[in-house]
């Protein structure tokens, strides 16, 4: 081979950084490919209820037993007879300059009669966008309860996603 046969320098400098940017875009990609949930960060607030404690509330029992198995309310309230309400989001953001989407919702209510013992228990969340009782399988129809329901998942949700 002889010096006019070699490959001038800036040609073998422009093949380098060809192949040195084909090797950086593959890396590159696959580094990014890797991140859909490494850098998800999840949120939880509010009341996170143990694993069976609707189970140890039995109709009946008093409010001091649901305050001993629940511990105390996110709020409290006398709508239609006195009720406690437990409530949670959870969220997921992508990465950190991402917003935050809300992944559910949730409120437990426990209703007491004038006696002050279970009436009745809810878990309510959102499904296809309506509030929907996950114990007893229902949408709550019209009323105060469903206003007070509306408004508690509204500003739970200020941006109205789910």
């Amino acid at each position: 081979m002889t010096v006019s046969d070699r490959p001038s320098a800036g040609a073998v400098h422009r093949r380098r950084a060809r192949v040195a940017g084909r090797i950086l875009a593959a890396a590159l990609s696959l580094a990014l490919a890797g991140c859909g949930d490494t850098f998800t960060q999840v949120y939880q607030r509010g009341y996170i209820a143990p694993e069976g404690a609707l189970e140890q509330i039995p109709l009946g029992a008093s409010q001091e037993q649901v305050l001993i198995v629940l511990g105390t309310p996110s709020t409290v309230a006398t709508v239609s007879g006195e009720a406690f309400y437990y409530i949670s989001q959870r969220t997921e953001q992508k990465l950190a300059f991402m917003p935050q989407n809300v992944t559910n919702q949730r409120v437990i209510a426990v209703y007491f009669d004038k006696e002050r013992r279970v009436e009745r228990l809810a878990n309510y969340g959102l499904k296809d966008g309506k509030v929907f009782d996950f114990v007893s399988r229902t949408t709550p129809t019209g009323g105060a309860e469903l206003s007070y329901l509306n408004y508690i998942f509204a500003i739970a949700n200020p941006m109205g996603k789910n």
